[in-house]
């Protein structure tokens, strides 16, 4: 990895004697973040799964209240198993909602990240071509503020 960096530097370094070279650098993350159609696509999300979400709650705070009783004591023996019986079903259905909650809410943000994905990707490509950079970054351990074309792409997702 080391040497195939070196191997690009040195490859734009001698672009840069040879003519001016345009690069530029967006911060995909923040775009991913900060973005109109990520927002949107947050708040779809969220509204998608709210209900869910809400169900969860309940069915935690139930869990909590059945705890407390049990804790509380002054039950008969019966009504005592019976409740613990109650609690360990209710903690298994629990963390299974919680399980599938879970993995369903990560396969849509990653349907709803790779569709953002292919947009960002097109809008980088057309002002690459537009203002006739050489390369585009995504990701750099470090970059000159100069460089920065994050807030163009940004814009340009918000006009779309």
């Amino acid at each position: 990895m080391r040497l195939l960096l070196s191997a690009f530097f040195l490859l734009v370094s001698s672009f840069a004697f040879a003519a001016d070279v345009k690069i530029g650098f967006v911060d995909t993350e923040r775009v991913l973040r900060e973005s109109s159609p990520a927002v949107r696509a947050a708040k779809r999300l969220e509204k998608e799964f709210d209900g869910r979400k809400q169900e969860l709650q309940r069915a935690s705070a139930q869990g909590k209240a059945l705890q407390a009783a049990l804790d509380k004591g002054g039950l008969a023996e019966a009504d005592r198993k019976n409740k613990e019986r109650d609690l360990i079903k209710l903690n298994q259905d629990f963390q299974r909602m919680q399980r599938e909650f879970n993995e369903d809410l990560n396969a849509r943000r990653n349907e709803e990240l790779a569709g953002m994905q292919e947009r960002v990707n097109a809008v980088i490509r057309q002002i690459a071509e537009a203002e006739k950079f050489d390369v585009i970054l995504q990701d750099a351990v470090y970059r000159n503020p100069k460089l920065d074309i994050t807030d163009k792409i940004i814009k340009m997702l918000a006009d779309k």
